[in-house]
């Protein structure tokens, strides 16, 4: 394993980058990450709108996600790949169409996560946020959402790292993303499909592993902050 990293390490870690395309795990994280940013303004407005008081908006949200946590990710990709250039009029990358494919799937369960954040805010602060005359939407974005976002920072990691894991099927349409670039790198080794896939499992498992970590020491920070804040209250 040592002489595959030591001849094909760059190939895994940032594809043909700077000479060709962005490749490997570089990719990979840029990926989720992409997903993830721009999903979770989207998945704020499901959340919002999956605890409004209006019966319109709560209906259209529940729709959206209950039909796309309904679907495979690799099923939304393969919509991604043959609608959006439908609709948009020009063909897109296969790093776009993945992106496209994960903001739709992101917004859909961390909508959920949101609109849990948002209900786990006591009753009394919106009633009292309300009673001082602030509008509903003042009360979300001074009151609700600050709390909430906080509380749900340790769940939006867990996001982040199931994003990082589906980005691998990115592979079914040829992204260069890790998994594709282990791929490439089996293909031209032929013998050693053990050690390339080895190497690939071990560097998904010490991302999100060490992830999780984070999430670990970020959900006892917040516990004890807010520990803290009962304590003095």
């Amino acid at each position: 394993m040592i002489d595959i990293l030591d001849k094909y390490g760059l190939l895994l870690l940032i594809g043909q980058y700077p000479y060709g395309p962005l490749g490997g795990l570089a990719l990979t994280l840029f990926i989720a990450v992409a997903g993830l940013v721009i999903s979770f303004p989207l998945a704020v407005l499901i959340g919002m709108a999956r605890t409004s008081p209006l019966r319109a908006p709560r209906l259209f949200a529940g729709v959206i996600v209950n039909a796309v946590r309904g679907l495979p990710v690799l099923l939304l990709i393969f919509w991604a790949y043959f609608i959006v250039p439908l609709v948009i009029g020009r063909s897109i990358s296969g790093t776009t169409t993945v992106v496209c494919a994960l903001v739709l799937y992101e917004l859909a369960f961390m909508g959920e996560v949101v609109r849990a954040g948002i209900e786990a805010i006591p009753k009394g602060q919106v009633e009292a946020a309300r009673a001082v005359g602030m509008t509903y939407m003042q009360t979300m974005r001074k009151i609700v959402l600050p709390q909430a976002l906080v509380n749900m920072t340790p769940s939006i990691l867990n996001q982040f790292i199931n994003l990082i894991k589906n980005t691998s099927l990115g592979y079914i349409i040829s992204v260069n993303e890790l998994t594709y670039a282990a791929y490439q790198v089996n293909a031209q080794l032929l013998t050693k499909p053990f050690e390339v896939y080895l190497i690939l499992a071990a560097t998904y498992f010490l991302i999100c592993w060490s992830l999780s970590l984070a999430v670990g020491t970020l959900e006892k920070t917040i516990n004890m902050r807010r520990n803290v804040v009962l304590r003095n209250a």
